[in-house]
């Protein structure tokens, strides 16, 4: 059964440069009824204000997704990776023994991103980070394969999972 919730309805903070919406319980966000849905475990919405983000913070096991969906992220790491993901493209970063990142909007626009965390299917796997580019072309029979945990997709995670989008 699907049990939809208004968007003005959901958890969420307002920390001035960051504004984020959450789709499940997150941080001191919490409602019993929003836990997780089986191995997903967070997507937020999150507006990150310009010129401001995340300071380096570390994570471990666990697979993180970026969906870019207006102005641009770049992400630093203390695995030699960095990079810059912008509006329509994605970025995956499998946490695995640990990793230590900072994401940051160093544009002059709001940034506008779906942050989705995945539990991984087996833990304690060397730390990863990748972005790709997608076409910004409308779907016509098929939303497009952007991450998945085969050899099916662009991007890659450590779990048995698929993310399409596409814009109609």
């Amino acid at each position: 059964m699907l049990t939809h919730y208004r968007f003005d309805t959901l958890g969420g903070a307002d920390h001035g440069w960051l504004k984020a919406k959450h789709h499940f319980s997150f941080a001191s966000y919490h409602d019993p009824q929003k836990m997780s849905f089986g191995e997903l475990l967070v997507i937020n919405d999150d507006i990150i204000a310009p010129h401001t983000g995340f300071d380096t913070h570390p994570h471990r096991d666990m697979e993180i997704i970026t969906y870019v969906r207006r102005g641009a992220i770049s992400h630093t790491d203390n695995k030699g990776n960095e990079g810059r993901t912008t509006a329509g493209n994605v970025q995956v970063m499998s946490a695995g023994t640990g990793i230590f990142h900072s994401e940051f909007n160093h544009e002059d626009e709001d940034t506008n991103i779906y942050q989705i965390w995945i539990m991984p299917r087996s833990k304690g796997i060397v730390p990863r980070w990748d972005t790709a580019e997608f076409p910004a072309t409308p779907a016509h029979d098929a939303l497009a394969l952007l991450v998945s945990g085969d050899d099916n997709a662009p991007l890659s995670i450590n779990q048995d999972a698929r993310i399409y989008a596409g814009r109609m």
